[in-house]
């Protein structure tokens, strides 16, 4: 069983998998589009490699506010991940990412990733650590 991961923004889903031990977290890609509200080839993308990975369950990152509360953002990765639902057929959740673009930024910035490197892996990273939150969750006994 592989479990995949998905940071979904106005321009872009990082996606990563997670290990058939569901212990780590791998970063797979970034699915870039032209427009926010053109998804047609993001869900076809998406379906592509949760066949290719034989992924039974997919996390979506769920932005919340720091105090809790569920913005605009938040509502539409909601949105999209019901639509995934619809899709694929799969179990869905959501998981708090809070802080995971800014915790992906420094680590580059650690790594001492230029600009454009940064550009091309942050949203595949902040898949990865969306992902490996849940999979600590899930593995630590914790609600899943």
């Amino acid at each position: 069983m592989r479990i995949m991961g998905l940071d979904y923004g106005a321009a872009t889903v990082g996606v990563a998998v997670s290990d058939e031990l569901l212990l780590t977290a791998q970063g797979i890609e970034t699915i870039r589009r032209e427009q926010e509200l053109q998804l047609r080839k993001t869900y076809r993308r998406i379906e592509e490699l949760v066949q290719e990975y034989e992924v039974e369950r997919i996390v979506v990152g769920l932005p919340k506010h720091l105090n809790n509360s569920i913005g605009e953002r938040a509502k539409k990765a909601e949105e999209f991940a019901e639509a995934l639902r619809r899709r694929t057929g799969l179990p869905v959740e959501m998981q708090d990412e809070r802080l995971t673009t800014v915790e992906a930024n420094r680590t580059l910035e650690a790594g001492g990733a230029g600009l454009k490197k940064k550009k091309a892996v942050i949203d595949k990273l902040a898949a990865v650590l969306i992902l490996q939150g849940y999979l600590d969750r899930l593995n630590y006994g914790k609600e899943v």
